[in-house]
């Protein structure tokens, strides 16, 4: 349970209203702009994301030069469904989600309306998975994968997995594919430094029930939400898919550590 004092009903549930009715108005109008390929089925899920961002009560802190190379590769790690709405917000990709996610309610229907990649946790599935991938962004779409496979509890980044990394020896247009790190921390709410205690009412992982959790984390406060746009980089520089899966870690790893443990503030880039 959320500590007393700090969680409101009525707060979640106006929250909650507010962005079914928002994305019950959207939604039609994102399903005829795919369905005509229309440019505003890129456009407006950023529009989207942004607008739930505050709906939601997120308030987002970005450092960093988001890559203006398309397509792009961007790698996160990953610790609540908040991720989507907060990378939404500022990247106009497609996010890759595992296969299950496309039977979610609601949430499913969002992930295909946005275009997401679905791909199976089994290994015979792999070489499909790269394949659409690949396809994706040959034609230029950028892409949000989250590295870990899974989400965690927002205080430490789990292992990347190397297999992902090998769509990055694709050569899109015969140019190395760009490729970039972003971290993301939850780490104040209503502007007071989170803690570990805090934090798992935000961070969705393990066998938590998912209404529930949603239910808790909307009835809080103002969470501030700190993404950080690391250098881009390519497989060439690297040469195997394991140093790159390496290296983009330990980008990961390092912001989100900085992050939790309070860093001097910076200014917040525009991207």
């Amino acid at each position: 349970m959320a500590p007393v004092g700090l969680r409101s009903s009525l707060k979640a549930a106006s929250r909650l209203l507010l962005y079914v009715g928002f994305t019950a108005v959207l939604l039609p109008v994102q399903a005829g702009a795919v369905l005509l390929r229309l440019p505003l089925r890129t456009s407006l899920p950023l529009w989207y994301h942004r607008h739930c961002c505050w709906i939601l009560g997120l308030r987002v802190e970005c450092r960093g030069q988001r890559s203006a190379a398309h397509p792009t590769l961007f790698v996160s790690n990953h610790v609540s469904y908040f991720d989507i709405a907060v990378l939404g917000s500022l990247i106009a990709g497609s996010f890759v989600a595992k296969r299950e996610v496309a039977n979610w309610p609601l949430f499913g229907w969002l992930a295909k309306l946005q275009r997401s990649i679905f791909i199976a946790r089994r290994g015979t599935q792999a070489a499909t998975n790269r394949d659409e991938i690949g396809a994706r962004l040959e034609s230029g779409d950028d892409l949000i994968l989250f590295a870990e496979g899974t989400s965690g509890d927002g205080n430490r980044v789990l292992p990347f997995k190397s297999a992902f990394f090998s769509v990055a020896q694709r050569r899109p247009g015969d140019r190395p594919l760009s490729v970039q790190p972003v971290s993301i921390a939850y780490t104040r709410l209503d502007g007071v430094p989170m803690g570990r205690y805090l934090r798992p009412f935000f961070a969705w992982y393990g066998d938590m029930e998912l209404a529930n959790h949603i239910w808790q984390a909307t009835g809080l406060g103002w969470t501030t939400v700190e993404v950080e746009f690391h250098p881009v980089v390519t497989m060439d520089r690297f040469g195997s898919r394991k140093a790159l899966c390496d290296h983009c870690h330990a980008q990961v790893a390092g912001a989100v550590a900085a992050a939790l443990t309070g860093r001097p503030a910076a200014m917040p880039a525009r991207v």
